[in-house]
């Protein structure tokens, strides 16, 4: 089993594409006319060059809509695909969960004969977002341990450009830092659902945090030591494109 078979039930509902972010993916593969999307979920973001998708959750792939390219369960460790099969490979905010990111990343370049995409985040940077430090430093332990480091994957990769993904203020792609102008949204059961830090965490440890969060936010408290982002139209969380040409 993996672990969106046990978190991913209601994935589709929150976890909607964001256009200006597809537009940046899309930007990013350039003229690939075949593309290969690893760790594929319910296929957000997948251009219309989608050759495949691989995805390991039988969930997740239950709730790709119809007309979405064909996918195959897999794991991104053991892509059953023939070397260079596609112009590119994309990986987007999933080499975190990955078990063996050395051999993801290696599968990646064998399939792919000109590029990787991949979207994550530079743990260095998004530790430090507010949500975390202040309210549940437990999600930022969490990821520490999980994160995969820019400069390990762009190591992998053979060497990558690595471009800042700054956050829509309001972005329709409901993980982890969407919320930054909008606290309230951590509060609703159903948008946390959709965010994996949230739902791995103990609940005992997520619960006070919410309740910290809530009497601030009745209070005044969190507009008052955030005033500096309720002007910004977007926010740099730390979520990073890495492109690497093969």
């Amino acid at each position: 089993m993996t672990v969106y078979d046990e978190i991913g039930m209601t994935y589709a509902a929150v976890r909607r594409p964001d256009p200006r972010l597809a537009a940046r993916i899309t930007a990013a593969l350039g003229d690939a006319a075949t593309v290969v999307n690893v760790g594929a979920g319910t296929g957000s973001y997948e251009p219309r060059a989608t050759l495949l998708a691989v995805e390991p959750s039988t969930v997740m792939i239950a709730q790709r809509p119809p007309g979405s390219a064909p996918v195959v369960r897999a794991r991104a460790e053991a892509l059953p695909l023939a070397s260079g099969v596609a112009d590119a490979a994309m990986a987007l905010l999933t080499v975190h969960h990955w078990a063996d990111l050395a051999a993801g990343i290696a599968e990646m370049r064998r399939i792919a004969r000109r590029r990787v995409v991949i979207l994550t985040w530079d743990q260095e940077i998004s530790r430090d977002y507010w949500f975390l430090r202040e309210y549940l430093p437990e999600g930022a332990a969490l990821d520490d341990a999980r994160a995969a480091s820019i400069a390990d994957l762009a190591w992998l990769l053979g060497g990558a450009r690595v471009e800042a993904v700054p956050i829509p203020h309001d972005c329709t792609d409901g993980f982890g830092a969407a919320y930054w102008r909008r606290p309230e949204g951590y509060l609703d059961p159903l948008v946390r659902s959709g965010m994996s830090v949230l739902t791995q965490l103990d609940q005992g440890v997520v619960w006070p945090a919410l309740d910290r969060l809530a009497a601030d936010l009745e209070s005044g408290r969190w507009h008052e030591r955030h005033r500096d982002l309720l002007g910004l139209e977007e926010f740099d969380a730390g979520y990073r494109l890495l492109v690497a040409d093969l």
